[in-house]
């Protein structure tokens, strides 16, 4: 049902956070039910594959039928745990679900954030292989390889960009919408030990990247996935249904922003970020 006339150009910008990523699915459920669509779509690592699916028109029904049948080797191709993988599990992905195509050509305008590694720049990819860059969105380092992209090599765009909402600003939305799938991504140690410090000080890096989503976005719709692991495939269900419920709740404030009756935000340092669009 569409409930409304959207009066705004209007944004959303999927965050990241590794498997937890699947309650972005349960978000778009909501929005489907409630006839929401959106100007511009931007994504950020497990954002990014969600974000590209539904930027070239897949709804939930087939996102959650390519969710169901997804294993962890279709993703990570090397069973070795010490050794980085290639992203090519994540391209097939990607062009089984809708082809090998140029991110210019999704049926709604589409971005992925990533990082080079040689620049050490955000880059938003708005051009060039959508399989491609979406992988890059995706190389977590230790975990994937970079990611090959004309004269870039592309890492995680977790690493600087977390929840990509300052993206559609740039091309011209008035409002953003955030979806924020590792809200509880923050979490402390006891431990003296190497690599709990380590990974505790990972998070708080991470932390710092996901408050400018907050910042840049009209609404953030912050789910609570702490129970699931980033790393982890199970809990497709449930999670589906931790980002149905939060949208369903966050709906009055959409339907605001959709019908231009919220302030709009004056991002003042939005020019500040290095940012190469490509």
């Amino acid at each position: 049902m569409n409930l409304f006339k959207k009066k705004s150009k209007v944004g959303i910008a999927f965050g990241g956070g590794g498997a937890r990523g699947f309650s972005h699915i349960g978000v778009i459920k909501a929005l489907e039910e409630y006839g929401v669509n959106f100007d511009y779509v931007a994504g950020t690592s497990v954002g990014s594959v969600i974000g590209a699916g539904y930027a070239c028109g897949l709804g939930y029904e087939k996102l959650y039928e390519i969710a169901k049948s997804l294993k962890t080797k279709d993703i990570r191709t090397n069973g070795f745990l010490q050794i980085t993988s290639k992203t090519d599990g994540i391209e097939n992905l990607i062009i089984n679900a809708v082809g090998d195509i140029d991110v210019k050509d999704t049926k709604i305008p589409f971005s992925a954030v990533a990082v080079d590694i040689k620049s050490t720049n955000q880059v938003c990819i708005s051009h060039g292989s959508l399989a491609k860059a979406v992988a890059g969105s995706c190389a977590v380092p230790g975990f994937f390889e970079p990611v090959a992209f004309g004269d870039k090599l592309l890492s995680d765009g977790g690493l600087q960009n977390t929840i990509p909402a300052n993206i559609p600003r740039h091309f011209g939305c008035d409002y953003v919408i955030a979806v924020d799938c590792n809200s509880t991504r923050t979490y402390g140690t006891d431990s003296t030990k190497l690599f709990d410090v380590l990974g505790c000080s990972l998070r708080v890096l991470m932390k710092s990247n996901a408050v400018k989503g907050y910042v840049y976005a009209d609404l953030c719709i912050a789910l609570d996935n702490k129970k699931f692991k980033s790393t982890k495939l199970e809990g497709l269900d449930e999670m589906v249904d931790v980002g149905y419920k939060a949208t369903i709740d966050a709906m009055p404030e959409i339907v605001k922003i959709l019908q231009g009756k919220k302030k709009k935000k004056k991002i003042q340092d939005f020019d500040r970020e290095q940012i190469e669009f490509i």
